[in-house]
């Protein structure tokens, strides 16, 4: 479908809503879509100056803030291409994706100087670097004031749907992360599927305290709620206090989050005084939401749209909506409506209802390709065009998908096959566990034994004897954790998915 790109989207909202409040950030900065617009042509005129043009990349190194919006669509206006940078990389991962995207431009807030500053110098072409505020590094004109003085806005380029809009560099669980190809089909696709099955419309006010760099939080929070006009508080981190004030005081309808986010918020001593009677809509991905977390919202009156993606799907593959939270509790739902889900076995034809296998994604969501990595593309695409995604599900027979894990994370022991998704749900549930891994170790009777890694509440002690007694009766017996490990925090990714590579490192090597 021809829309011009997403280029043309703040145009169209400018005549469509002027002066509807596009962005709350912070105390006091509010932005009708007149002002997003215009802001974004002026990024586009800054660019140019900076000798930008069609196909060139531009990166975004900071928090959420409008800056973040103004780049992206002032880029994409003019043919360039977006490359949000994770805000936690350390500074040779930045350095990576800087020099894999052949980034032209970078805007970053001030606070990464001296991790820029570290590795410019090894940077065969580094960037030119635009520090966000009024003023730069050496006293020349911050962001801020080039916008200010921009000279005309070069005209509108017409992207073609399969135009490159942005490049979104993997979690990098395994190896370097790789850049996935977002086309402005993709992005026009999932925003479409999200506002379909989760009812986006234009008086929605969306609290965004995920990052906008994480595709989540970027293709299905902030474009959908673009495209329909609504609003968007941007926040630049997650504080429960904080965020429920803001909820109260703007009237909040919409928030995504992983279930820590709602924990925490439930968990806050201003839950209970809070009034959350604005909120409709809350969406929650990374993993399943323990039943604690479901009855603490449902005592509000509130259920969750739960779901299932990555990266190379925009993310958006299947959606749990909130009436079917406990009618297919453990379930991340059906495929998006402009996209198709099937499971298949080892030799990629499609399994029975019940039988697991590995999930396929296709749609007009489903990316274009690595950057650069030709051979990688072919590998992660099936003949018949199909994302193979690397994850082990399986559809019951109404067509809802569950998730039994990652291929690379299926636990054999004995001969038998262990799905650690299934333990961990019914691990969360234990009154004081607030995360929960469970990951292969090596046993020399078994091959493999799972081990649970947990992270608990202060004041609670959990250990294996009481895991173990949870879970028997419920799994079976192979599937009960040999032993049980309480660490201080699981490692994660900028979207909220625990890191197993680094648990399997620190504990997989021998047994416990």
């Amino acid at each position: 479908m021809r829309t011009q790109g997403l280029g043309a989207w703040l145009p169209r909202r400018r005549l469509r809503s002027p002066e509807k409040t596009a962005v709350v950030f912070g105390e006091n900065q509010r932005l009708t879509y007149r002002q997003l617009a215009d802001r974004a042509e002026a990024v586009s005129a800054v660019l140019v100056e900076e000798g930008v043009g069609t196909g060139d990349t531009v990166a975004y190194l900071g928090e959420n803030s409008p800056d973040f919006l103004v780049t992206l669509f002032g880029a994409v206006r003019m043919g360039a291409v977006f490359v949000p940078v994770n805000t936690r990389l350390a500074g040779p991962e930045i350095a990576h994706v800087l020099t894999d995207s052949r980034a032209r431009v970078l805007i970053h807030d001030a606070v990464f100087d001296d991790r820029l500053d570290a590795i410019e110098s090894g940077l065969a072409s580094p960037p030119r670097r635009i520090r966000t505020g009024a003023s730069g590094r050496n006293g020349e004109a911050g962001f801020d004031r080039r916008m200010d003085a921009a000279g005309p806005a070069p005209a509108l380029v017409i992207a073609e749907p399969d135009a490159p809009a942005a490049v979104v560099y993997t979690s990098g669980t395994t190896g370097r992360p790789k850049g996935a190809v977002l086309t402005h089909e993709n992005l026009t696709a999932v925003a479409v599927n999200t506002i379909i099955d989760y009812d986006v419309v234009s008086d929605d006010v969306a609290l965004m305290i995920s990052p906008l760099f994480h595709v989540a939080s970027l293709g299905m929070g902030a474009l959908p709620v673009v495209l329909k006009g609504g609003t968007l508080v941007l926040e630049k981190g997650f504080e429960a206090g904080r965020a429920l004030d803001l909820v109260e005081q703007h009237r909040v309808t919409m928030i995504s989050g992983v279930p820590t986010t709602f924990q925490l918020m439930a968990d806050h001593p201003s839950w209970a005084s809070t009034d959350i009677s604005s909120l409709h809509t809350l969406t929650c991905g990374g993993s399943a939401v323990p039943d604690r977390i479901l009855r603490a919202w449902e005592e509000r009156g509130l259920s969750f749209s739960q779901g299932y993606g990555m990266t190379e799907t925009s993310p958006g593959a299947t959606s749990l909506a909130p009436h079917m939270t406990r009618a297919k509790q453990g379930s991340v739902g059906l495929p998006h409506f402009f996209t198709e889900v099937r499971v298949v076995d080892d030799e990629g034809r499609p399994v029975p209802a019940g039988t697991v296998g590995e999930i396929h994604v296709t749609g007009p969501n489903v990316f274009a390709g690595y950057l650069g990595l030709n051979e990688a593309t072919r590998a992660a695409k099936t003949d018949d065009g199909w994302f193979r995604s690397g994850d082990l599900g399986y559809l019951d027979a109404d067509g809802y998908l569950y998730i039994c894990g990652r291929s690379k994370d299926m636990i054999i022991s004995g001969g038998e096959n262990i799905y650690p998704a299934e333990v961990e749900a019914l691990i969360a549930d234990i009154p004081g566990v607030t995360g929960v891994a469970v990951i292969g170790i090596p046993d020399d009777r078994w091959g493999e034994v799972p081990l649970a890694v947990l992270t608990v509440s202060q004041g609670t002690t959990v250990d294996t004897a009481a895991v173990r007694a949870h879970l028997d009766g419920q799994v079976a017996r192979y599937k009960l954790p040999k032993d049980v490990v309480v660490v201080e925090a699981l490692p994660r990714t900028a979207s909220g998915k625990i890191v197993k590579a680094e648990l399997r490192e620190r504990f997989g090597a021998s047994p416990i």
